[in-house]
């Protein structure tokens, strides 16, 4: 009895503590808003873009373009001197409270970019319901809000499409880089490693992009394309990389895992393709007579994908030859990425990071002059290594045996 009375007790003394929905939010009264944007007015007053997801029109037809129901999502604008402040006078706008937890892109105009996002993203860091795994872009040459009104075929909502695009463009091409918001900030808090992130532009017509018909057609008269690397310098834009020397500052980076890299041989320029199926690369710094240096290595492994001229790959020599060839071209991307990323003065490749780590007590005096002093005059050290594993089912092209 006496034990049935101390259960009791112990049971009631746990119910006085529980929080019970005191803060309980009913679905009916959220703005699920996907995606962000962020552009500036003409009088310096931030205008915040918000895509917001239509539940009953993509529920159930997730595959098929705008569907006959009504576009998928809604975008609503305000304006102010801050983040917050705008967020707060959609309110006006919107019959529902705006709920960041579902946000997962991030666009912010290369305008804005331009004049520096350290404020945004202390504005997005003290958000409760803001993850940090949200992606961010840059719009290039375009307002972020143009770039959230384009309706999207095969994804129904552009952002996702974005999203998607940007994981599977760097997976298997390797020009492109998907960065979260996390990521950003920590380069931003951080002397030795400065901020890339990718652009993405519109091709086409942008007031045709906006109307549902341009998810009704087999050839849209918009399209959203990932393109570019943004670099910035501190949280400025200071300019843009984009194609082989893109890929160069992500061989760097690591970020490599599929690829396709032309080879030259026999004073063709085009003459190979070498299919990139596993890339790792390792970066150390040293010290010299109180100078840093830097080593990159890199190692990558592939197929031949295709040849426009007669090759015999059942020569040993010839493939040696090839690979050797392979690891030029790569290191060619590579050392450009190196000159451009100098000529801006900002160490986007996190150079410094790996210095600091190796030499911590060296790095005090060099952090605070390292992108205008130590970075540009930075001794680099490139070496590559390429292996062709396979040459696919024919030894010799079709092509050639006439």
């Amino acid at each position: 009895m006496k034990q049935k009375m101390a259960i009791t007790l112990l049971l009631l003394l746990c119910a006085t503590v529980l929080s019970g929905c005191w803060s309980k939010k009913e679905l009916t009264d959220l703005a699920f808003v996907i995606a962000v944007g962020i552009d500036k007015t003409k009088d310096g007053k931030f205008a915040v873009t918000f895509q917001v997801v239509n539940p009953g029109n993509v529920a159930g037809s997730t595959q098929r373009g705008g569907g006959s129901g009504g576009v998928p999502v809604s975008i609503y604008k305000a304006t102010g001197d801050n983040l917050v402040e705008a967020s707060r006078q959609a309110s006006k706008k919107l019959s529902r409270l705006i709920y960041y937890a579902h946000t997962n892109l991030v666009v912010i105009s290369e305008e804005v970019a331009k004049e520096g996002v350290d404020g945004l993203f202390d504005a997005l860091e003290r958000n409760s319901q803001f993850r940090s795994t949200a992606m961010v872009v840059i719009a290039r040459h375009y307002s972020a809000e143009d770039a959230l009104k384009i309706l999207t075929p095969i994804d129904k909502i552009s952002a996702n499409q974005i999203i998607k695009t940007l994981q599977f463009s760097e997976k298997i091409w390797g020009q492109t880089i998907h960065v979260r918001v996390g990521e950003v900030i920590n380069d931003l808090s951080s002397l030795g490693k400065a901020p890339i992130i990718s652009g993405v532009e519109i091709v086409g017509s942008v007031p045709k992009g906006k109307r549902q018909t341009n998810v009704q057609a087999s050839e849209p008269d918009a399209r959203l394309n990932v393109n570019g690397l943004a670099i910035f310098k501190g949280d400025k834009l200071v300019g843009w990389v984009s194609g082989d020397t893109a890929r160069g500052v992500l061989w760097i980076l690591d970020k490599i895992e599929q690829t396709s890299v032309t080879i030259e041989w026999k004073q063709k320029k085009e003459a190979a393709a070498y299919k990139v199926v596993r890339a790792k690369t390792s970066v150390a710094a040293h010290m010299k007579k109180g100078k840093p240096s830097i080593s990159v290595h890199i190692r990558a492994e592939g197929d031949i994908g295709e040849e426009f001229v007669s090759i015999d790959f059942a020569n040993p020599k010839q493939i040696f030859a090839l690979e050797k060839k392979a690891e030029t071209s790569i290191k060619k991307e590579v050392v450009k990425a190196i000159e451009e990323a100098k000529k801006a003065k900002t160490d986007i490749f996190g150079f410094g990071d790996v210095v600091y780590r190796s030499y911590p007590q060296q790095w005090k005096t060099m952090k605070s002059d390292w992108n205008d002093r130590y970075f540009p005059q930075l001794e680099v050290n490139v070496t590559v290594e390429a292996f062709i594993r396979r040459t696919g089912l024919r030894t010799k092209s079709y092509i050639f045996e006439q």
